[in-house]
This record gives structure tokens, sequence and C-alpha cells, in this order.
């Protein structure tokens, strides 16, 4: 995994979306790269499918802050589309469709 931080990208609009909006760091995104222990999943939302597939996860920084990643694997690289505090619902979803894919 620490392979493919390196290979992280984010676009500056990502990044001052990022910060401005998200008040989300790359530092802590990289945190959730580490940190994940569960599956990646596939985004299905129909205004949001792109090829390849748009994946996303939710982990924790190392402060405990739970985040939700998205981001989209090409060419061996990360692109980042954005990433930002974890609602409850969305917690849930990824518990349950997380539960699906063991």
């Amino acid at each position: 995994m620490v392979d493919m931080i390196k290979n992280l990208i984010i676009a500056p609009d990502i990044r001052d979306k990022l910060d401005d909006k998200h008040h989300v760091k790359e530092g802590e995104v990289h945190e959730c790269f580490m940190n994940h222990d569960g599956p990646y999943l596939e985004d299905t939302q129909e205004d949001h499918r792109t090829e390849p597939p748009t994946e996303w996860f939710i982990a924790t920084t190392d402060r405990g802050r739970l985040l939700k990643v998205i981001f989209v694997c090409r060419d061996g690289n990360i692109y980042l589309k954005s990433a930002f505090d974890a609602n409850i619902k969305t917690q849930h979803i990824y518990s349950q469709l997380s539960k699906k894919q063991e």
C-alpha cells in the first residue's frame, strides 16, 4: 500500500475543494489509505460512474477522524476525487456493503 500512496495524484482544483470546503489535508488522505483495512467499494451511482470505476472507502486518520475517500485507479496511479467526513448514513452503507464482499 505504501507504494500505491506514492502514486496519489491530487489535481489543484480537488486540493482546493479539500481545503476550502471539506477542511481535509493531503496528509489525512494518506493516513486513511495507510489505516484502511476493508474493501474498496465501487461507486455505482449513475452520475458518478467512470471508466475505470470510481471507488471509495471509509477509514480513520491517525487522530481518529473518519473520512470517506473517493478515487479512481488509472495507469498505476490513484486519482483522488474527494475526501470528507463520513456521516452516519455513509458509515452504515459502507458497513453493509463491506460485509457482502467478505
